[in-house]
């Protein structure tokens, strides 16, 4: 069990997997898909569950959105489609890092993808981790990303495939984005992630809306009430 509602733990390629059940699940089997901190500042899921959504996740940590992931990825929806029946078109959930994966994989799969929630997400891996703006970044982290790209330094500080460089396909499908972010945010400042994220997307055409948190950091993330969230979420899925 998982906050009350029924869960269902597996492996896909080794990497651990939950997939949480609604009490009602609506008719055309949508879910969304936390792709990093499952079970963290859940109220946003929690809300999609009650109203018939599934939850699920396969664990990515320490693979920052890198192609390795994205492989990952394609297997694991593809099992969620086939063996678990659920729609082929997921909403992404993009917390923090997390970010990287949803929109790296949007701008591959636009074909199986219904909308993006983003959280405070890392939109540009030069701002976090690698700290080459005014964010303070993190060593570890962007020493553990180069290693699982295959970068050196120079090649990192290069890549022209960063999100925010990669929201054509997105925009181009008609994708619709909504995304929260805390205004006082420092670890990762928003004029470096969602801000120039939003920019370029409204310049490709794209459907974005975002919600400013005054005076809050990083954390916490979400809304105290989800309502927003999930409202702009249903209205672009086939209940």
């Amino acid at each position: 069990m998982w906050e009350g509602y029924r869960c269902e733990r597996f492996a896909q390629e080794g990497r651990d997997c939950i997939l949480v059940q609604p009490d009602t699940p609506l008719r055309s089997s949508p879910w969304i898909w936390r792709t990093e901190f499952f079970g963290a500042f859940p109220a946003l899921d929690l809300a999609l569950l009650k109203a018939g959504f599934r939850v699920a996740y396969i664990d990515m940590q320490n693979m920052y959105g890198a192609p390795i992931a994205m492989q990952l990825m394609n297997g694991f929806h593809a099992r969620m489609v086939d063996a678990f029946g659920l729609s082929p078109k997921c909403v992404l959930e993009g917390f923090s890092r997390g970010g990287l994966f949803a929109l790296n994989w949007a701008a591959l799969n636009p074909q199986s993808v219904a909308c993006l929630y983003l959280d405070a997400p890392v939109c540009d891996f030069k701002s976090w981790p690698a700290g080459r703006g005014r964010a303070k970044g993190s060593r570890d982290d962007w020493q553990r990303l180069k290693q699982v790209y295959g970068f050196t330094e120079a090649e990192a500080l290069a890549y022209p495939s960063n999100p925010v460089d990669s929201l054509a396909p997105i925009a181009a499908a008609g994708i619709p984005i909504i995304a929260v972010y805390g205004d006082a945010d420092t670890d990762l400042p928003p004029e470096e992630n969602i801000l120039l994220l939003q920019e370029r997307f409204k310049a490709l055409a794209g459907n974005i809306e975002v919600i400013a948190k005054p005076g809050v950091g990083h954390h916490p993330h979400s809304l105290a009430d989800p309502t927003p969230l999930s409202v702009f979420i249903l209205s672009h899925v086939t209940p």
